[in-house]
């Protein structure tokens, strides 16, 4: 995976896709003196079509974890959307439990498969059922007057403690080689809370899960697409971040696309796992377009009139299988714009900081999307009963 505590705000579905005040801040409306002024502005750019509420941008440094960042990004919109209250969550109090999940599957497959930082999306909402989540103010995981999380030294120790605990060859193994791997997170992100207090309630992270966020992980549904096996059928996906062997209902491209717009025209958000490793990703420019890998591409000329080529799913089914498009990063699907010609763009939540003229945002064409998309995780009311019928979903 390639690569700060925030009031609780949300932005407004009334900002355009290019705003200059809400790039200075991201949680202000802006007056309509101010929209048909960037409206003026923008003439030849995008407008907004739908901007879905979400908190404000943040970064996750020197760590690879940003399936936490994002997915926690789509709880919490979830959460707003359900009228539950906007809550800025602790990423790392995910993390450190699915650090331990990782722990435990390498020494049961005697360190035969990968141990990284990285993760999908499935493994936060997993992780919120099963240990629940604390507000971001209760667990940070940033001790000792830490601005900024970097997890390098972290994981190598804590690599390193799994590699000596598996090295001894006497079986069993220590039995409490669990103690001494906590020990090591303890010190590098704080102990775990038990119980806290937030709002004038006492909770515990399962009773503060259920009881103010109402989270349920049956109503998030994994959604991918892929030729090599049936539609409308989960399967394991098969990149190195799916430790934990989450499946993902498979779907025709393009039915895959038409639910993400409908999904967001009905005011709900989305998981965006995907490559942006290759040519077309320009985080800096604040746009993402498929063009060709070898294409020399000059910034100024960069825009969303810039041409794209065209995709299918045999081009992407034979991207993916060649390596070109791997499992890289995952961010948060808010809103979608189009172009005076029609032409269609995602508007996408990064969290590499509040960088680029997007200020932690990026365009993403559906060009991009399509050829470049590993995974999605999707509210389940978002998706129309027809659909849930064909994948046989429980509504």
């Amino acid at each position: 995976m390639k690569q700060s505590l925030f009031a609780v705000a949300f932005i407004l579905g009334t900002i355009p896709f290019h705003s200059a005040s809400a790039q200075d801040d991201p949680s202000k409306e802006l007056s309509p003196a101010a929209l048909n002024a960037q409206k003026k502005e923008n003439d030849g750019m995008l407008s907004s079509i739908k901007r879905n509420p979400a908190t404000p941008v943040k970064d996750q440094s020197n760590t690879g974890t940003c399936w936490s960042f994002s997915t926690t990004s789509l709880v919490e919109s979830q959460v707003i959307k359900n009228k539950f209250g906007a809550y800025d969550l602790s990423e790392m109090f995910t993390v450190r439990h699915i650090y331990v999940e990782k722990a435990k599957n390498y020494i049961l497959r005697q360190g035969h498969t990968q141990f990284s930082e990285g993760g999908l999306g499935h493994d936060m909402i997993q992780a919120v059922a099963n240990y629940g989540a604390v507000p971001e103010k209760v667990y940070s995981g940033l001790i000792n007057g830490e601005k900024k999380h970097d997890h390098g030294k972290l994981f190598k120790d804590l690599k390193r403690y799994l590699d000596s605990t598996l090295k001894v060859k006497t079986y069993p193994v220590n039995q409490d080689w669990l103690i001494g791997y906590n020990k090591i997170l303890d010190n590098y992100l704080g102990p775990l809370p038990e119980n806290f207090s937030f709002n004038n309630n006492r909770y515990s992270p399962v009773s503060f899960a259920r009881d103010a966020l109402h989270f349920n992980a049956a109503d998030y549904v994994n959604i991918t697409s892929f030729t090599d096996h049936p539609y409308y059928k989960p399967f394991v996906i098969s990149v190195p971040d799916n430790f934990s062997n989450g499946a993902y209902y498979n779907l025709p491209l393009a039915e895959m696309i038409s639910l993400v717009k409908e999904a967001i025209a009905n005011g709900y958000t989305i998981l965006w796992d995907a490559d942006v490793s290759n040519n077309g990703f320009r985080h800096k420019a604040g746009l993402a377009l498929n063009v060709p890998e070898s294409e020399i591409i000059d910034e100024k000329d960069f825009n969303i009139a810039y041409k794209e080529e065209k995709y299918d799913e045999k081009i992407r089914q034979q991207r993916f299988e060649g390596l070109v498009t791997q499992d890289d990063h995952l961010m948060h699907i808010v809103g979608i714009g189009k172009t005076p010609e029609g032409k269609s763009f995602f508007m996408v939540k990064n969290s590499w900081g509040a960088v680029g003229p997007l200020n932690g945002y990026i365009n993403v064409s559906e060009a991009y999307f399509a050829i470049n998309t590993i995974s999605l995780v999707v509210p389940k009311a978002a998706i129309s009963k027809s659909m849930l019928g064909k994948c046989n979903i429980q509504p």
